[in-house]
């Protein structure tokens, strides 16, 4: 398969983190939704999408264990900086 050619579809959006203009003036936003790429089980993905998503930067993809792992880490980490 060429790295140009592949299939995506959100299948859950889960929510907007920000909102910011991109280089060509537009709106784009930082997402975490439940994506499916190239027909495979859906995993936690988190990127910035253009305004009708056909448009996307690079991300990160985790399985359901990997995102419990990364919010049992952050939530430590906000934790550990609200105490201070």
């Amino acid at each position: 398969m060429a790295y140009d050619t592949f299939r995506f579809e959100i299948v859950k959006a889960l929510g907007i983190i920000a909102e910011k203009k991109g280089a060509d003036g537009q709106p784009w936003t930082r997402e975490v939704n439940l994506v499916s790429w190239n027909g495979r089980e859906p995993k936690v993905d988190i990127r910035e999408w253009n305004n009708d998503h056909t448009k996307m930067s690079r991300g990160i993809t985790m399985t359901d264990e990997e995102a419990e792992q990364a919010c049992m880490i952050l939530h430590n980490y906000i934790s550990e900086r609200s105490a201070k």
